[in-house]
């Protein structure tokens, strides 16, 4: 069963679910959800096969839900909603990025500049040579690391400016430096007032102050 916990009652609420069914079979994973996405970091933390990813898509709208509904704050959207609107808003991806082997690095960033709208730039900038980017941005998928594929991802989602941004297991591949600079920046964003971040993995992220704890 589900478990949320706050650190705060006092949190914005970025996005909220209320009754919402669904997951990726024909019997739902998830039923009845009713809980709300503070502004911050959020740690969504599992064993394996207990439905981080799932989540997180469901969250994406990725994953259609079968009931209930979610009210992303600011703007606001209710299902049914146009799914390419709430997904200018909300922030997910598989960062192993399947399928997009012929697609440059720059490719990439430049396809999330134009899906999203509030996209960051300058902090793209500033991600590229703390996450060892540079050199690479001219390059096809398939010539990376895995790490530095998944990398990719990352400064993308870092730098989408998303409403809610959604990390599935980002830290996996990456060399350390990678690690801490990714866990310094959700450290920066865990005051944020408006925006939501949410982290899915085994633990939580170390050294971050987390807005609230959903355990599966």
């Amino acid at each position: 069963m589900l478990k949320h916990t706050y650190a705060t009652n006092d949190s914005t609420t970025v996005l909220s679910l209320s009754g919402l069914t669904g997951g990726p079979g024909a019997t739902p994973l998830f039923t009845n959800l009713d809980f709300f996405l503070p502004a911050g970091v959020t740690a969504v933390v599992g064993d394996e096969g207990q439905g981080k990813t799932s989540l997180l898509r469901l969250l994406a709208a990725h994953l259609q839900p079968t009931e209930g509904q979610m009210t992303l704050h600011s703007p606001h959207c209710q299902w049914p909603v146009q799914t390419t609107d709430y997904q200018h808003q909300v922030f997910w991806c598989d960062l192993s990025l399947p399928g997009q082997d012929n697609d440059t690095v720059q490719a990439c960033w430049d396809a999330w500049r134009m899906r999203y709208p509030r996209f960051d730039d300058a902090l793209l900038q500033q991600l590229m040579p703390a996450l060892s980017l540079t050199e690479h941005t001219h390059k096809q998928l398939f010539m990376l690391s895995t790490g530095s594929r998944r990398k990719v991802a990352i400064a993308g989602a870092l730098a989408s400016g998303a409403a809610v941004t959604l990390l599935d297991q980002p830290f996996v591949s990456l060399d350390a430096v990678s690690i801490q600079e990714v866990l310094n920046f959700l450290q920066d964003m865990s005051a944020h007032p408006t925006r939501a971040w949410v982290v899915a993995d085994y633990t939580a992220p170390a050294g971050v102050d987390l807005a609230s704890l959903i355990a599966l």
